[in-house]
């Protein structure tokens, strides 16, 4: 049972990381049309994200394949209830990097508009799709004994799995304005400030109704209630968000964004942690519901698959830390004439 766990703990941190690192560039995409008032604008937003966007979703792939290795049910299960709205997200996240590609192959007007609209699309369908479908996880999915999808698409789109997308849209837009202030400079940063600035209450409200709505549609607060010192993990969100704002006046940005992907990992844990050992829940029958123990791999490949992990994973960390170091420093107009940088 505790590679079982090790395993959970694992597959949560590998979303989490996911959600930190790639929230930034939805976020960026989805107020794409909102900050990119010009050409140059629009440039300096696309380089802002452009070195790290595609090694960001490496992580996507990684959770995806850990979810296969070490619980191959809930990889069955998971890609086929929810099927319609996985096969979104990828499309529109293959769609955003096509856009990158493609925008600036002919110099037309409406051939960018075309390019430019689907950078927004590829960005902010994914990140309300990624909290709907962790939304509808928390509160439960419809599956039965056999593990088959007793709804639809529509069945997804509840009240709860919708405040979850709502909650992570909010999440990375602000991920995403913080990193432009890093990033960038002069009017664009100056307005990704000011877009940070509002933008903190109305993040703060949907995290504090998702909180409550969460007592009424999901069973999340048990683990916590049975051990109070879990609700550290949802002190350490608050300590994110107040960070986001106190560092957003003390204009240190880099603080800030710092503070924001604690709260992203954070919120992300809350709900992990309040699912152990659940990780595919029915909602019909608590007995239906796929965990750590009845759907994991044999602890032979759970060992072996640890082994790889902790060979690998500080490689992948460390030449994504080495990829921020280097394009850590403010995007230029030099900058702006290399189009490769994306």
């Amino acid at each position: 049972m505790l590679l079982q766990s090790v395993w959970f703990f694992l597959w949560g941190l590998l979303w989490a990381v996911f959600f930190m690192t790639d929230g930034f560039d939805m976020g960026i995409g989805s107020l794409y049309p909102f900050l990119g008032k010009s050409e140059r604008d629009k440039h300096m937003m696309i380089h802002a994200m452009g070195p790290m966007w595609d090694g960001n979703e490496v992580w996507l792939i990684t959770a995806g394949g850990v979810t296969f290795a070490a619980f191959p049910l809930v990889y069955a299960v998971m890609f086929s209830s929810l099927y319609s709205a996985l096969m979104l997200i990828l499309f529109a996240l293959i769609l955003r990097g096509v856009s990158f590609e493609f925008r600036n192959k002919v110099q037309s007007a409406a051939w960018k508009r075309v390019w430019d609209t689907c950078i927004f699309v590829g960005s902010f369908l994914p990140a309300l799709l990624f909290g709907v479908a962790f939304g509808n996880i928390f509160q439960g999915i419809p599956i039965d004994e056999a593990g088959i999808y007793q709804g639809t698409l529509f069945t997804l789109l509840n009240p709860y799995g919708l405040l979850a997308g709502v909650l992570f849209v909010c999440l990375f837009v602000m991920h995403g304005a913080l990193w432009l202030i890093v990033r960038t400079d002069g009017d664009l940063a100056e307005r990704s400030a000011r877009l940070a600035g509002k933008l903190w209450p109305v993040l703060t409200g949907v995290a504090v109704v998702f909180l409550v709505a969460t007592v009424f549609f999901t069973g999340l607060y048990g683990n916590y209630l049975a051990h109070p010192t879990l609700f550290l993990v949802p002190a350490l969100a608050v300590v994110g968000l107040v960070g986001i704002r106190f560092f957003l006046v003390q204009q240190a940005a880099f603080k800030a964004w710092c503070a924001s992907a604690l709260t992203i990992v954070a919120c992300t844990f809350f709900g992990v942690i309040g699912l152990f050992p659940s990780l595919f829940p029915s909602s019909i029958d608590a007995a239906f519901s796929l965990t750590a123990f009845n759907a994991s791999s044999s602890p032979l490949t759970l060992k072996i698959m640890l082994i790889v992990v902790l060979l690998f994973i500080p490689v992948v960390l460390a030449y994504q830390v080495w990829a921020y170091k280097l394009f850590s420093v403010k995007v230029t107009d030099e900058d702006l004439a290399h189009e490769e940088m994306y």
